[in-house]
């Protein structure tokens, strides 16, 4: 079945089979970006903005994204440059397999709770798992992203 939905900014059309997910179609159309880490929706690796909201695309049918507005972390990057600048300056990564699914998830608290204080920060990443920072760089990237 041919899916049409808007992919980061840009129209776009892809073939899916309709109990594929999106993660999947995301990465067999070269975006790589998004990450598969648990596939049962509870790392937060494949998180990507549907409609401005977060998702985890390693649940979420690629179908259902018919005349959607999908943002994965390659658009993010574009869109939301302070967020990506802010996880640099804060050192909010290490091994980086977290990091698109964190980054996504700063953006959508951006857009839904822009003046987040930390216990909605920690509270809104909570489903978005790092075995490598201890997460105090991650805030601080996220505190400082929604300051911007």
């Amino acid at each position: 079945m041919r899916v049409a939905f808007r992919l980061n900014g840009q129209p776009t059309e892809v073939e899916s089979r309709p109990t594929a997910f999106l993660v999947d179609v995301l990465r067999e159309s070269g975006l790589t970006g998004t990450k598969e880490g648990c596939g049962v929706g509870v790392c937060g690796a494949c998180t990507v903005l549907v409609d401005d909201r977060s998702v985890s695309s390693c649940l979420y049918l690629a179908p259902c994204v018919e005349g959607a507005d999908v943002w994965t972390i390659e658009g993010l990057t574009e869109r939301f440059p302070e967020v990506v600048d802010a996880f640099v300056a804060h050192e909010g990564m290490q091994c980086g397999i977290c990091t698109p699914g964190q980054v996504a998830a700063v953006c959508a608290l951006a857009l839904e709770q822009p003046d987040a204080d930390d216990g909605a920060i920690r509270e809104y990443l909570n489903g978005n798992l790092c075995r490598c920072t201890g997460y105090q760089t991650i805030l601080a990237a996220a505190k400082a992203a929604l300051q911007r």
